[in-house]
């Protein structure tokens, strides 16, 4: 495995959409974290090997949850552990997502000195009516200063999360927002669009009538607008959600896509080794206490078979630019899709557009039947 996903579960507060395994603390117990990541690294690995024993690892990736929690000692702490046990690799990519209130100078210096060299960052929106909505703890002029500092401490491969179709409740200029985030320049955007879900204080406010999901059309529009602006200005749209300036993919997030095997550490944290899937326990206490029992704190496994993998390569494929390369069979039905304007077709690969994108799962669906009756 060359990748490394370590989950963190700490946040402020729960944002009103986040259905996330998270654990809202006032104080963060980076000492009791940091303690038991390590016994589950050691239940999982052994002790750490000889430094020239370590196996190298192309990215490491400290996902949330809010790292920036741990605070720029904490992270160090963070890193320096897992690389006790796996050795990066020249030019491995290092993240961390963060707030953009948590992002000081003092911090920045840290984190790079500690290895971090990619920031990614949960700014959803620069509305501030919109923030709050979302119970987010920052305001829109910290994400800008947030960007201003990383790449003043040298940190300049700096990503910036947007969540677009907000209820129709919630005043929002979805236009603004995304031409903000091109003045910042961000070398990399992810755009999500919101969902609800049930047990989120959205998903209650939906259940009261309170709140509506915002419909297709608007979803639509907001989804294409983001792409032909993007575009525009020298983004590659590489991925259903995911726009990169030239050469700044995220680099973890499509070993993902690839269906490279990676090492999930962390409450909640999947993993997975080419042939099965494992996830663990997702409470926080309760992976604490299950580490401190010496036991593994995976929760359930899951193997592959035949129909599982047909399934997943065709939805990973279809889901990047990459595509997917096409048998006979199927380019009758690719043909469809063409006429449509939903896909393209570029040698033996095809690959979706982003009005494709947008019928992804039905698509992925059509196309995985007739895989599995050929």
């Amino acid at each position: 495995m060359r990748h490394v996903y370590v989950h963190v579960p700490f946040c402020a507060r729960r944002c009103s959409y986040c259905d996330f395994a998270i654990a809202v603390r006032a104080r963060v117990p980076v000492d009791e974290y940091l303690g038991a990541l390590e016994g589950e690294l050691t239940l999982r690995l052994g002790p750490a090997p000889s430094t020239d024993a370590r196996p190298e690892i192309d990215t490491l990736y400290f996902g949330g949850g809010t790292p920036s929690r741990l605070g720029a000692e904490g992270v160090a702490r963070g890193v320096a552990l897992v690389t006790r046990w796996f050795r990066l690799a020249d030019g491995a990519e290092v993240t961390i997502e963060a707030n953009p209130d948590d992002v000081t100078a003092g911090a920045v210096a840290a984190w790079r000195a500690a290895g971090v060299n990619r920031l990614s960052l949960g700014g959803q929106t620069f509305d501030e009516a919109a923030l709050r909505w979302m119970h987010r703890t920052h305001d829109g002029g910290q994400t800008a200063r947030a960007i201003e500092t990383a790449r003043a401490g040298g940190i300049d491969d700096l990503s910036l999360d947007l969540i677009f179709a907000l209820p129709s409740e919630v005043p929002r200029d979805w236009e603004a927002d995304v031409a903000r985030a091109l003045a910042l320049g961000p070398s990399h955007l992810s755009l999500y669009g919101l969902t609800v879900e049930p047990g989120t204080p959205l998903g209650r406010w939906a259940d009261r009538g309170e709140v509506g999901e915002a419909d297709e059309d608007r979803y639509a529009a907001e989804f294409l607008h983001a792409h032909e602006a993007l575009a525009a200005a020298g983004y590659e749209h590489y991925e259903v959600s995911n726009f990169a300036k030239p050469g700044k993919r995220a680099r973890h997030n499509s070993a993902y896509w690839s269906g490279a095997p990676y090492l999930g550490l962390g409450p909640s944290a999947h993993g997975f080794d080419g042939t099965e899937r494992r996830w663990n326990v997702a409470a926080y206490a309760s992976w604490v206490r299950v580490v401190a029992e010496g036991r593994d704190p995976v929760e359930g496994r899951e193997t592959l078979d035949t129909e599982m993998r047909t399934a997943e390569s065709v939805y990973l494929g279809l889901r990047t630019t990459d595509g997917l390369v096409l048998d006979a069979s199927e380019v009758s039905r690719a043909s469809r899709w063409q006429e449509a304007g939903w896909a393209e077709r570029i040698g033996d690969r095809l690959r979706l557009t982003a009005p494709g994108w947008l019928r992804l799962d039905a698509l992925a669906a059509d196309l995985t039947v007739a895989r599995s009756r050929s």
